[in-house]
């Protein structure tokens, strides 16, 4: 059993379900130009790139994710660009 505030094991988190649905309600064309994105990126040595690449590459592929990386990745997709 959790404790108070955290996840039984194995239970994904809350919000992954949510980012996963927000991920898949955007255009595939939208999506494939961050792909085209992330792949460039990636290429230069960038690990974030790398990361959501391979995410949003299992994700259109429909492989199994992990809640962390999905999170990550909507978080990235809606947030990316801006400065903090």
């Amino acid at each position: 059993m959790a404790e108070r505030g955290e996840l039984e094991p194995g239970k994904p988190h809350p919000s992954a379900f949510h980012a996963r649905q927000w991920i898949a309600e955007q255009s595939y064309e939208n999506l494939c130009i961050a792909q085209e994105a992330y792949s460039s990126c990636a290429i230069e040595g960038n690990p974030l790139a790398e990361v959501c690449s391979e995410t949003l590459r299992r994700l259109m592929n429909g492989e199994p994710v992990s809640d962390r990386y999905v999170l990550g990745l909507a978080w990235n997709l809606r947030h990316g660009g801006e400065d903090d």
